[in-house]
């Protein structure tokens, strides 16, 4: 029997092993057909998935990172490896290989699910909440991923739009605790503050400007219109907001880096060839941003053209 046909034959055991959850058999055998050929792609990443089970993260990295080297365009061995980078708390690598797998496959959820847990360790709120609902979109029944944008959400302090994903959440898995408990807070938090909130002595009027008797809002009558009023005004700030962030953290450093390849020979074509690859995806991002942006702020005109007259 040749060494391709053994190496098949372990390969399909370990992955009968791994099937059955028995991670040290399945390291074994893979191990064996790595001894047999050093330079397989599927064996290093069947080894990777199985020191990421054993919880052993440097060897599943390491070998997650052979996977690319022999097949650089296996989209998902970038995302793992983000994956399994991220917990060894290497987030700028992270961030890389994950950036590099979605620009393989722009389809991969869980890159963009991957990202946004990064992007939150490392304190880019903006980021994260740009890359959970990239993922949302492509799969809008990730309950994970909902939970995480609402508690981005709830630590901005922007508790209605942290409800909305809590609720969802929710739906999509009855009986979690995680969300409900983040509801009963925000609404513990809403029932406070209006018992809280002052109240007019009774037979006083309070002073206020002559109203505009033809557009004028009257919130006991029209509270739909002003929640969904509000609720544009702080998606197109958030969205403003982000587009900033994006020009300052990926648009900025990334022409900057373009220009020291294009400044010095001393940089490999490949070397260039990731600079601009870099280049072109900050820029996506910041269409994408810019996109959404325009779309917000369409809503919020659209709001602002159905004021309530009487």
């Amino acid at each position: 029997m040749g060494p391709v046909n053994q190496i098949e034959k372990l390969c399909q055991r370990a992955r009968q092993a791994f099937a059955a959850r028995d991670w040290p058999k399945a390291k074994q055998v893979y191990l064996q057909a790595l001894g047999l050929k050093s330079d397989v792609p599927d064996v290093h990443y069947g080894l990777a998935t199985v020191y990421f089970q054993l919880k052993e993260f440097t060897s599943a990295a390491h070998h997650f990172r052979e996977v690319t080297r022999l097949d650089p365009l296996r989209a998902g061995a970038y995302i793992n490896l983000g994956a399994v980078l991220n917990l060894l708390q290497q987030y700028d690598e992270a961030v890389a290989a994950l950036r590099r797998g979605l620009q393989l496959d722009a389809t991969r959820v869980e890159g963009y699910y991957n990202l946004g847990l990064v992007y939150r360790r490392k304190g880019d709120l903006d980021l994260a909440i740009t890359a959970y609902r990239e993922a949302l979109r492509l799969n809008p029944r990730m309950a994970d991923a909902n939970l995480n944008l609402a508690n981005i959400y709830f630590d901005k302090e922007m508790y209605r739009l942290a409800l909305n994903h809590y609720e969802h959440a929710l739906e999509l898995r009855p009986g979690w605790d995680k969300p409900s408990e983040g509801i009963a807070q925000i609404r513990a938090m809403t029932a406070s503050a209006k018992k809280a909130a002052p109240t007019m002595s009774a037979g006083i009027a309070a002073p206020h400007a002559e109203p505009d008797l033809a557009r004028s809002v009257d919130p006991s009558l029209h509270a739909d219109f002003l929640t969904r009023l509000h609720q544009a005004a702080e998606d197109a700030e958030m969205d403003g907001n982000l587009f900033v962030q994006i020009l300052a953290k990926e648009i900025e450093p990334a022409i900057k880096e373009l220009s020291n390849c294009l400044l010095f020979n001393s940089h490999s074509r490949t070397e260039l060839e990731e600079c601009i690859s870099k280049f072109e995806l900050a820029l996506e991002h910041m269409r994408n941003a810019q996109q959404s942006m325009h779309g917000k702020m369409t809503t919020l005109r659209n709001h602002a053209e159905a004021f309530p007259t009487h």
